[in-house]
């Protein structure tokens, strides 16, 4: 009775019944682009609010939260922030940024002949999946730990661990097999560039001694200032501008469908949320294996926009909210991780919000 008043009367967002946990429900009521738009919340936290809509967690690996490449200039003794050279295309995937190598994955996707048009794909590999996460975080427990059991108890080849920021860039834009993106520490955590735990992660063929990540020239060195000026980029008028059509391709219309093969956007057909029904196969060798491929080879996030292009962001700087209304700035997790550690909690602090 008392629980039943309360609700009528206070309308208490935490004690309300949601008529819906759909993701694309919840993101259309949340208003969460609109406060994009008029640049109340930052990119990151932008991006950051997408990731928890759509799914993803801190919490599990397999459903990491994905964040874009943002620079294509590992190379230089300065970064120019004006310049529009140091970017990445952010309108294509990873997969797509290459030519020659987009050539080679159209070629075999014409020769899959013998897959059903649903199951053909252009890449085998995915953005985001527990052996990318673990490929950043290799320096940082409990991953370390994690990646020595994902590789059968010891560390992965040392050619193939995280050493060299460009490096990494460079097998992300010429590797058929590689079209990784980026994850929310990049631009948070410079611990996870340094080996202050002195794991021995071996040497490479050409001898070079696997320890802390190598950083672009223009970071002198310091995992700090990669960060402050990788924020910086990721906060800056060009991406600003272009961010919406990398949203298109992850959480929007661009995901799946004809628009996700006109974008040169289409990967393994279990990757995509529905693709199919597990508690329908009957076969126990057929289930197991292809939950072990979903768990392993990459999920992709919660379509958030089905069917319309996301709108660009406003070029000119409105004046602010009050404060209540920007209660979603919080979102952004900075200082904390676990402000959000999963999707419901997430959605009872959309629904405080609104009500304010």
């Amino acid at each position: 009775m008392f629980h039943a008043k309360l609700r009528g009367s206070c309308k208490a967002p935490l004690l309300r019944s949601f008529k819906s946990l759909n993701p694309r429900s919840v993101f259309k009521k949340s208003k969460l682009t609109d406060l994009w738009q008029k640049r109340k919340i930052s990119n990151f936290q932008y991006i950051m609010a997408l990731n928890l809509m759509a799914g993803r967690t801190f919490n599990d690996i397999t459903q990491y939260p994905v964040f874009p490449w943002i620079l294509a200039d590992y190379t230089s003794e300065t970064l120019d922030l004006s310049d529009n050279s140091v970017y990445r295309d952010l309108s294509k995937p990873m997969g797509a940024l290459n030519p020659d190598r987009l050539e080679q994955l159209l070629d075999r996707y014409d020769d899959l002949d013998g897959f059903p048009e649903e199951e053909k794909f252009l890449y085998g590999s995915h953005y985001s999946s527990p052996g990318v996460v673990l490929h950043y975080l290799i320096r940082q427990e409990p991953y370390t730990s994690m990646h020595i059991t994902l590789q059968s108890d010891r560390f992965d080849c040392p050619d193939r661990l995280f050493f060299d920021l460009g490096g990494c860039w460079k097998s992300c834009n010429t590797s058929t097999s590689d079209v990784k993106e980026l994850i929310p520490e990049f631009f948070l955590c410079p611990d996870i560039f340094s080996n202050t735990n002195e794991f021995p992660l071996g040497k490479t063929q050409t001898k070079i001694c696997v320890d802390s990540v190598k950083l672009p020239p223009w970071a002198k060195g310091s995992p700090h200032e990669f960060i402050r000026l990788h924020k910086l980029a990721l906060e800056s008028d060009y991406v600003s501008d272009n961010l919406h059509h990398w949203v298109d391709l992850i959480f929007g219309y661009k995901q799946r469908g004809p628009a996700a093969l006109d974008a040169h956007n289409v990967f393994h057909y279990l990757s995509y949320e529905g693709a199919v029904d597990i508690d329908k196969i009957t076969d126990e060798v057929e289930r197991k294996a292809i939950e072990g491929h979903i768990s392993n080879f990459g999920q992709t996030p919660s379509q958030l926009i089905p069917k319309e292009p996301h709108p660009p962001r406003s070029f000119v700087e409105d004046e602010p909210l009050p404060l209540f209304q920007v209660s979603l700035s919080l979102v952004h997790c900075q200082h904390c991780f676990e402000t959000f550690t999963n999707y419901s909690s997430f959605v009872c602090y959309l629904n405080l919000g609104s009500s304010s």
